[in-house]
């Protein structure tokens, strides 16, 4: 079992991975297992890039709508949030918000 959250998947490249797998797999060339082991090469690839590269940090301020915990994973949900980076800031109306424990590879 991977030991990467799956959640990278619901991404915009990660929705196109699973469309471009899904065609191989339709058109024969390539099998399901093969679709899986890159899924999973995705999952593990995607968190250690976004946890090495990203250096950016911003503040948020925004109403709490919802918030809730399952398994080590929290949701909140922010209405009217404004996100702050060094010299931007940007605002929307609603986001959502997933975080989740870190896992540190090879941690069963």
């Amino acid at each position: 079992m991977s030991n990467y959250y799956e959640h990278y998947r619901k991404s915009s490249i990660g929705l196109a991975l699973i469309d471009s797998l899904d065609e191989l797999i339709q058109s024969g060339h390539i099998n399901p297992q093969l679709a899986m082991r890159v899924l999973a090469q995705y999952d593990m690839s995607i968190a250690e890039a976004l946890s090495s590269r990203v250096k950016n940090r911003a503040t948020v301020k925004a109403h709490l709508d919802t918030y809730r915990s399952l398994d080590d994973v929290w949701t909140f949900v922010l209405l009217n949030p404004t996100f702050r980076f060094d010299s931007d800031a940007v605002t929307t109306d609603k986001v959502k918000v997933v975080a989740c424990k870190a896992r540190v590879p090879g941690e069963a």
